[in-house]
């Protein structure tokens, strides 16, 4: 096990910076995951990690050592791609068993035809083979490791490339968005082979995903990149409920955060859409804000008053055992999106007049340049289950 440190990594491809002098330590054991969305950095920042890119500045260490430079087989660390890397000719058991072999075989008991006849060759072999049969049963491919590449499905030969990369028992894993092949029930299923994988081991994982659902639902900490800078790196719950600007809170969550402008009237009230709504803000009297409001923390109610949002109906989306109800607000361009359970809310149609009051503990401040403007009442983070409810 190993913990991994980057101090200040700076990376550009010609005139386009992609890595903003990022700083990272990553504890021994941890799973953390960088998060973001395509072109933020964070298959480059995994890429340099690996050694397979050198980064304009700044360092990395695994462990106690400095590994800038150190070649990537030598750092001890374990690599799955999002482009499988499997080698065409060789079967699936060969291709699990390939870092095995180049660890415990010498060069000369590798050879096909000497190696069979050299000492212990024949026990290294056996001792392999039974480990990559029980990683490929782990992993729901033991009846295929006499198939070549050519021969399996997109999800197939991503589930052989984790394997390849579990037997080896590495210091460190990283893993570039390994399940973004896979359909939805194989994601779900691999999400829970990973996460029992880091369980079992204790190795130190960083893994990169644009998957909100699977950076929440395996992580220790999260980071979220964006425009190649790091924008927040905390636990899950922290994330969700507790963001500390406005790119965060818009980025994280599904459906995404309502941000509405508001201005705040004097102390504890704030006018919203043609609404005032109750919240202690240490802000003074014709401050504009911005009110985050997740579509969770809104709740139907029968009638207009303080803290109301009144709209007409937009569009309904039926969930199931959740309704998305998008609300057109006075003044307010973009829908109001709120999560309303379908027994609490009544029959909603397009067109209608609906009342939705928010949760003052639940509501985000943010200025208007997008910081976060904290309250005393904030807490530290709150549970994460909205999100994964809502994410599916």
């Amino acid at each position: 096990m190993a913990s991994v440190l980057i101090k200040s990594i700076s990376k550009d491809y010609g005139q386009a910076p992609v890595l903003r002098s990022v700083s990272l330590a990553i504890a021994d054991g941890e799973f953390l995951t960088l998060l973001g969305p395509s072109g933020c950095g964070k298959s480059t920042l995994l890429r340099i990690l690996a050694g397979l890119e050198a980064q304009d500045a700044g360092s990395v260490s695994i462990g106690e050592r400095v590994v800038d430079g150190v070649r990537p087989k030598r750092r001890d660390i374990a690599m799955v791609f999002q482009s499988y890397a499997l080698y065409p000719h060789m079967s699936v058991a060969s291709n699990i068993a390939l870092p095995l072999r180049m660890r415990r075989l010498s060069a000369l008991q590798r050879l096909p035809l000497l190696g069979r006849l050299l000492p212990t060759t024949a026990q290294i072999a056996e001792d392999i083979g039974v480990e990559v049969s029980r990683t490929a049963k782990s992993l729901g491919i033991g009846d295929l490791l006499s198939r070549k590449p050519g021969q399996l499905s997109g999800g197939q030969r991503q589930r052989v490339a984790v394997a390849r990369a579990m037997v080896r028992h590495p210091a460190v894993f990283l893993m570039d968005e390994p399940l973004s092949n896979l359909d939805a029930k194989l994601r779900v299923q691999m999400r829970a082979e990973i996460k029992e994988l880091h369980q079992r081991l204790g190795v130190t994982f960083v893994y990169v995903t644009h998957d909100q659902a699977e950076a929440m639902t395996l992580s220790d900490r999260v980071a979220v990149m964006l425009d190649g800078e790091l924008l927040q790196v905390a636990p899950p719950q922290s994330i969700y409920s507790d963001p500390d600007n406005r790119r965060v809170a818009e980025f994280i969550g599904s459906p995404k955060i309502n941000l509405l402008d508001g201005v705040m009237r004097e102390r504890g009230l704030i006018d919203v859409a043609g609404s005032t709504i109750p919240i202690e803000a240490d802000a003074l009297a014709g401050t504009p804000l911005l009110l985050g409001i997740r579509p969770e923390a809104l709740y139907f109610v029968a009638h207009a008053g303080q803290g109301v949002l009144t709209g007409s109906v937009r569009m309904v989306e039926h969930m199931g055992s959740d309704l998305f109800v998008h609300l057109d607000l006075a003044g307010i361009d973009q829908p109001l999106i709120a999560r309303l359970l379908p027994e609490r809310a009544p029959h909603i149609a397009p067109g209608q007049i609906l009342h939705v009051g928010a949760r003052p503990d639940r509501i985000l401040l943010f200025t208007r340049d997008g910081r976060r403007l904290r309250r005393e009442a904030d807490p530290v983070c709150r549970h994460v289950a909205p999100f994964r409810e809502a994410v599916g």
